[in-house]
């Protein structure tokens, strides 16, 4: 597989997930209907719960696949998620459908959990992070149309075909693996599935100093990002009144983390994943405040809003990608379960906190302002600690970074 067709790969892989994310955004309000759901708030728990069986689930295929290599447990997911996509379909009860939702979150994990394993497996350094960015400017294509893709079905079918356009895509993706992705997994890095083999290295991914501080705090700047997302639709559709143009707005927000993921790809191994990193979360901070100053304003507009929470948005295409890179770089003989304890750690804060900002929204951007700016301040001081106190330093110059090779695949 070239590298071309092994990013765009990756980037379905994970984009699935944000599929059945976003595209839920616009039937919100259909299935709390259909379903006797009462509670406006509830029906956000469509996406927190999906968001927090995914951080649940990222548990178990890192270890699997550290053992058994990523490609099968990659089709394993794959199959998890149309079973379950079909499930979600046909339920008739809006508890039965968060049991679903959460299940096939939990199943599907290693979709959004090996492609930093495989990545892992191929690239080292500032060039893994050059690989993330690039993998998630096509990743951040799916929040951009997703909204419009399930408000495109809707206007034809009811929401239960949104679930069916899931399925098949997987479906699609699942046939893709199969015929087209090599194992990466180096048969000398293959771990036993012991007990206390996979306890040790989970507890050795997330101790770690050097990577601790950006793993949680990945997972705060990641909590700040899904409390909008929670909340997108009734702030932002309703709220601001941008009623059918929310899919638009939502999606253009999207294009601005997709621009700076693009933007970081490009720069990232000349300046260092460090130093654009820290640069883009002290530019957060200065956002986050601006948008605390524009909500506790009486009379905030769409206007007002919207550039400036895109614009941190787009800070977050400089954070996550570097922030991911730089946490698992020291697990090169364990990439698999470090990639899923820290994709564990980072959903359960990112999900969990995401739900809360979500759940306290009062019908204006002020709790979302506010949490953005906590998330981000507490962000900077996790950084800080993991870096004795220093911002901005390199630790390998740019030019002397070695490529990982990929492994003989006929072993």
């Amino acid at each position: 597989m070239g590298p071309r067709e092994f990013v765009v790969l990756m980037a379905m892989s994970m984009a699935l997930q944000a599929l059945a994310i976003d595209a839920m955004l616009p039937a919100l309000a259909g299935i709390a209907q259909d379903l006797a759901v009462t509670d406006p708030n509830r029906r956000q728990l469509i996406v927190g719960i999906f968001l927090i069986g995914g951080g649940i689930g990222a548990l178990i295929p890192g270890s699997l696949a550290d053992r058994y290599g990523r490609r099968p447990v990659l089709l394993v997911g794959l199959a998890i998620y149309v079973v379950l996509s079909l499930g979600c379909a046909l339920v008739n009860d809006f508890t039965t459908l968060l049991v679903l939702r959460a299940a096939q979150a939990i199943g599907s994990a290693g979709l959004s959990v090996l492609p930093s394993a495989i990545i892992r497996d191929r690239h080292g350094g500032d060039a893994m992070a050059r690989q993330m960015s690039t993998i998630t400017v096509i990743f951040m294509l799916v929040p951009m149309v997703a909204p419009s893709i399930g408000l495109l079905v809707l206007l034809v079918a009811s929401w239960r075909w949104i679930f069916a356009l899931l399925a098949v895509l997987s479906v699609i993706l699942g046939f893709w693996v199969w015929f087209r992705l090599e194992e990466t997994l180096d048969p000398a890095n293959r771990q036993p599935i012991r007990p206390m083999t996979i306890a040790t290295n989970m507890v050795t991914a997330a101790s770690n100093r050097s990577s601790f501080g950006y793993v949680i705090g990945g997972g705060l700047i990641l909590g700040a990002l899904f409390g909008y997302v929670n909340c997108a639709q009734q702030l932002v559709g309703e709220h601001f009144g941008a009623g059918t143009w929310f899919p638009l707005i939502f999606g253009a927000t999207a294009l601005c983390m997709a621009f700076a993921s693009f933007f970081n790809s490009r720069i990232v191994e000349r300046f260092g994943a460090r130093r654009v990193s820290h640069a883009a979360v002290l530019m957060s901070l200065t956002l986050s405040a601006l948008q605390v100053w524009n909500a506790s304003r009486p009379g905030e507009t769409l206007l007002e809003f919207m550039p400036v929470i895109a614009l941190n948005i787009c800070m977050v295409g400089f954070i996550g990608a570097n922030f991911s890179s730089i946490a698992l770089q020291p697990f090169a003989h364990m990439a698999g379960a470090a990639s899923s304890v820290q994709a564990f750690l980072r959903m359960i804060i990112g999900s969990g906190l995401g739900m809360v900002i979500g759940l306290a929204y009062d019908g204006t951007a002020l709790p979302l302002a506010l949490a953005f700016f906590a998330c981000g301040f507490s962000a900077l001081l996790l950084v800080l600690w993991s870096e004795h106190g220093r911002l901005f330093r390199r630790i390998n110059p740019r030019g002397t970074l070695r490529e990982v090779p990929l492994p003989d695949t006929h072993c």
